[in-house]
């Protein structure tokens, strides 16, 4: 017998400013762009409420809408998660820290509960998961759909990743893409993954053909034909557990993070031992943050395990605003620019500017400039997106391969690096953490695994070129871009070296080895 299930949902936020926020108490504040869920009314046939399930995946179950259907496509997926139990428990081990606030924001607005299984489909509950079509975080969101649903992308936050803000945004564009699709959710979801636009063109040549117009009659590209299945799937199996030899490991029906204010920026390491957590339990919360401390702007908001938030909230009590982020002098010298100190100590070039009020790009030999810095080595942000990328690149593909670092010249693309090198395009962008249509910046260090040591380094191509210098350039950054020396530039160019500072629209000569 199925149960449907009605609930009630109030929200009061009470309290000063440092009491924590369970998942279900967001904050209004102009820190957070979280907004509160409106209220429920209770109804006089709810059976239990949300609350009272132990098992948090029997509460999901309870509040399934979609008409359990059966089709090959179904049966197929089903064949292979029931062959895949270690997959879904590493699914199991991800999925508790980030499926009771979904749970919850899929609960206060009634609809399908079966959308909690798709982050499953998604990323398989990876936060950190990366996509050759662009998508990120838990929802796969395209850069495009995730900032017109609120998430913020810059070189300090990439907003989707962040489970709140993705998973409100998921859960309104579903919302849309239904009402768009006139109440019916197979399309809605073969919508999120394809786009409307897709589906729309299948739905007309059906029209014209005089064929029915339903998600399964509909001629889409494979993998969204396998997209909705996989869900249905995954639904028939949590709902039917005697049936299959899968089963769903039991999670705490409790919240497991808490939202808790930084009141400025902070250092993550400094979260972690604010919080008694290890780092990268803090990173895994907050993994929208792609650097070693939260965005210099705000939201002044990090989440922290549920249990650690009172800890947390007493310990930043005594800790000075000024110890939040570790600050370090820094005396510019010859051949310094703004990009290269930034570079060094892994910030931005704009982040110098504000702190030391800076105005384009003017710094002078003997400046004293203040700069923000990660309180403990880099190898200890496990989880920022260098450390992240550092990994990727260093992954072995195999015994019999071997890896070469390229640096990315202006001009170049992945299909020509690729094809230089005898490699996919494919390949190429995932030894890199990066999507096929990414694009590339001059400068940028890339990691080229061939089956020969040597197939890469022996092939020159020298050419002339002239540079025209650009504002904030000096002589050692021109010599680490084009991979050339200092002694190299001054050689190329007698006369034109002996002047201190370079000047926008001074014109060097190079020359420089274009296969590397």
């Amino acid at each position: 017998m199925r149960f449907i299930v009605f609930f009630a949902l109030s929200v009061t936020l009470i309290g000063c400013a440092s009491q924590p926020k369970s998942s279900n108490e967001l904050a209004t504040s102009s820190d957070s762009p979280i907004p509160v869920l409106d209220n429920w009314e209770p109804s006089e046939e709810q059976a239990i409420s949300p609350e009272d399930h132990e098992d948090l995946w029997q509460r999901v179950l309870a509040s399934f809408k979609l008409e359990e259907v059966d089709n090959p496509r179904i049966q197929a997926q089903l064949r292979w998660y029931n062959k895949h139990q270690k997959y879904m428990d590493r699914v199991n081990n991800r999925a508790i820290r980030y499926l009771h606030f979904i749970t919850e924001q899929i609960e206060a607005r009634d609809i399908p509960g079966e959308l909690a299984l798709l982050p499953i489909v998604e990323s398989a509950f990876d936060p950190f998961a990366y996509s050759h079509g662009r998508a990120a975080g838990v929802w796969q969101f395209i850069p495009s759909t995730g900032r017109m649903y609120g998430m913020k992308q810059d070189w300090w936050i990439d907003g989707r990743r962040d489970i709140r803000l993705s998973t409100i945004g998921a859960l309104k564009y579903l919302t849309a893409l239904t009402r768009e699709f006139k109440g019916d959710w197979m399309l809605a979801l073969a919508a999120y993954n394809s786009g409307a636009g897709t589906v729309r063109k299948a739905i007309r040549k059906n029209k014209r053909l005089g064929k029915p117009t339903d998600y399964w009659s509909l001629s889409l590209p494979k993998e969204t034909r396998a997209y909705v299945p996989k869900l249905l799937a995954l639904a028939k199996l949590l709902k039917h557990p005697d049936k299959y030899d899968l089963k769903f490991k039991p999670l705490p029906n409790k919240a497991y993070f808490a939202a808790v204010d930084s009141h400025g920026q902070i250092d993550l390491a400094a979260v972690a031992d604010l919080s008694e957590t290890p780092i990268d339990e803090i990173y895994k919360l907050n993994s929208g943050y792609n650097r070693w401390a939260t965005h210099p702007k705000g939201p002044h908001q990090v989440l922290v395990p549920v249990d650690k938030a009172d800890i947390f909230n007493e310990n930043i009590k005594q800790l000075p605003a000024t110890a939040r982020v570790k600050w370090q002098r820094y005396k510019v010298r010859s051949g310094d620019s703004l990009i290269s100190i930034a570079k060094k100590f892994h910030t931005t070039p704009d982040v110098l500017r504000q702190v030391n009020g800076i105005r384009r790009n003017m710094i002078r030999v003997n400046d004293r400039l203040m700069i923000p810095t990660a309180s403990k080595p880099q190898h200890n942000y496990a989880y920022s997106a260098a450390q992240r990328l550092s990994k990727i690149q260093n992954t072995s593909r195999g015994k019999k391969t071997f890896k070469t670092t390229y640096r990315v010249q202006a001009g170049d693309s992945f299909w020509t690096i690729a094809r230089r090198n005898n490699v996919s395009v494919q390949s190429l962008a995932k030894w890199n953490g990066m999507a096929p249509r990414d694009p590339l910046k001059p400068g940028q260090k890339l990691v080229i695994w061939t089956k020969s040591p040597q197939a890469f380094a022996e092939r020159k191509e020298i050419r002339k070129l002239t540079y025209r210098v650009r504002n904030g350039d000096s002589f050692a950054k021109i010599a680490n871009k084009f991979r050339v020396t200092l002694s190299d530039i001054a050689r190329w160019n007698k006369g034109k070296t002996k002047k201190k500072y370079l000047q926008p629209g001074d014109k060097l000569t190079l020359y420089v080895n274009v296969m590397r």
